[in-house]
């Protein structure tokens, strides 16, 4: 039994007033409870959403945060986006107020299994593959969490033999409290959100609390392949691994070009390599992850096979967005850390021309180096961030500062050749030009439409414009 909670009557304060604070306010608000939302934005900037709370008999804080108003509740709960460590928080903490994400007050709602998907990347592609697989097999599903849709949302849908498959950040598994999920999924651990946690330990340890609750009759599904998920194995739940590389006792692997299912000792043979229509190694890990979770969550092979077969890319995950005129390009716009960037870079053989930059995350941008040289003709900077990794990438291969989105576009056509992908992999976040990497993503694949009806010349260069600031020896001229 999952540990309830009764609304009526408690003061709740929700702090962040985008769509998670927006669900979180009216749903506590419709449980009977006297709700607070506060944001640091003006009301102008909430559009509909104020009245829609008003409306509710929610009561608004907005345009900054009120420390009183922080010690006046029965529980305060984030939105993803709001940093834990704020000082009014710490403050609420220390009076005894429990301060909660969103996840941990729907857990405590839904019924049904609940499989929890985290890791640095790959999250939003198991999540949605995972839903699939589970739909394939005739399971009642809901998709909610980081993905798009709040947990809360899905609380009124839930039945007691429903599996929501939930999508969760490191944000989100900073507060929670109780939170446990069914059938728990660590992707990998790479450095991402640096400019949020203090460290990559810190971070690492957010993305472990997923486990911290789970029973002995809980299931952890772990990547076999990744040194720091291995060393951070947890002890109490049952621990599944997925391998590209190996076999595994208990788990998901590859042999002889087929996906496996190991456990108690007898193999389940699920699904032919070569059926994955994802593109990349990477999203092999991904398939071997899903098709552990979705197993232990009740799906039979069959559902899983098919599943696997009729999955197509999710948006702005290498989304092939047109081919124009012999030039590939790919909507990568979720590459938002350099370890994703590099699994991108890592699924086509090349020649690439690759659009990075955005918000810096804190960490470096190295690693591209290598992958840039061997694979790539061009890299196209853009945003805050381009400075920084043009100084890291320098003479690794051709670089060019387009500034915006919609320039750098413009030239990877002018600079592209048949044969050639343009690819949007930005290793960045997307908050200094976008409202996220969704919105960028969109306007990446408008941008490409446009190109369709232009009378474009491929291979153009900047010879003798002296737009390309760097060249390195990975130029072909």
């Amino acid at each position: 039994m999952r540990p309830g909670i009764d609304l009526q009557g408690k003061r709740v304060l929700v702090v962040g007033l985008a769509r998670t604070g927006v669900v979180t306010s009216l749903f506590s608000a419709g449980y009977g409870a006297s709700v607070t939302a506060t944001d640091e934005k003006p009301e102008s900037a909430l559009g509909e959403s104020s009245a829609r709370l008003r409306a509710a008999g929610v009561k608004l804080e907005v345009g900054g945060h009120n420390p009183a108003t922080f010690l006046e509740q029965d529980l305060i709960v984030l939105s993803p986006g709001v940093p834990a460590n704020l000082p009014p928080l710490n403050l609420a903490r220390e009076h005894g107020i429990p301060v909660w994400s969103e996840i941990e007050v729907a857990w405590r709602f839904l019924r049904g299994k609940v499989v929890g998907i985290t890791g640095s990347n790959g999250k939003t592609t198991t999540t949605s593959l995972v839903a699939h697989i589970l739909k394939a097999s005739g399971i009642h599903t809901l998709v909610g969490g980081n993905i798009g849709v709040p947990l809360l949302a899905l609380v009124e849908s839930s039945t007691h033999s429903s599996v929501t498959v939930v999508e969760i950040s490191s944000f989100q598994l900073e507060t929670i409290a109780e939170f446990r999920p069914d059938i728990g999924v660590l992707l990998n651990l790479t450095p991402d959100h640096l400019d949020r946690h203090a460290s990559f330990d810190e971070y690492a340890r957010a993305k472990m609390r997923m486990f911290e609750n789970q029973l002995d009759r809980d299931a952890a599904v772990l990547n076999a392949d990744d040194p720091e998920v291995t060393r951070r194995m947890p002890t109490r739940p049952h621990v599944y691994w997925f391998s590209r590389q190996k076999r595994v006792a208990w788990g998901a692997f590859v042999r002889d070009r087929e996906i496996v299912f190991r456990a108690e000792g007898s193999e389940v043979p699920l699904v032919h390599r070569d059926e994955i229509t994802l593109r990349g190694e990477h999203n092999v890990e991904n398939v071997l992850a899903a098709c552990s979770a979705a197993y232990l969550a009740g799906a039979d092979p069959a559902g899983i096979a098919s599943g696997i077969k009729t999955f197509r890319a999710v948006e702005h995950r290498l989304e092939p967005v047109a081919e124009i005129r012999g030039v590939a390009f790919y909507n990568d716009s979720k590459a938002t850390n350099v370890d994703a960037t590099l699994k991108a870079i890592e699924a086509f053989p090349g020649p690439l021309i690759v659009i990075l930059g955005g918000k810096d995350k804190g960490a470096p941008y190295t690693p591209l180096r290598g992958p840039l040289h061997e694979r790539a003709r061009l890299a196209i900077l853009i945003g805050a961030a381009a400075g920084k990794i043009e100084s890291e990438l320098a003479g690794a291969v051709s670089l060019v500062d387009a500034g915006t989105l919609d320039r750098a576009v413009e030239i990877a056509m002018e600079s592209a050749q048949p044969g050639d992908t343009v690819l949007l992999a930005p290793a960045c976040s997307s908050f200094d030009q976008f409202e996220n990497y969704e919105q960028r993503g969109r306007i990446f694949k408008e941008l490409v439409a446009r190109l369709e009806n232009q009378p474009v010349h491929l291979g153009a260069t900047d010879r003798d414009s002296g737009a390309f600031r760097n060249r390195g020896p990975a130029d072909p001229r």
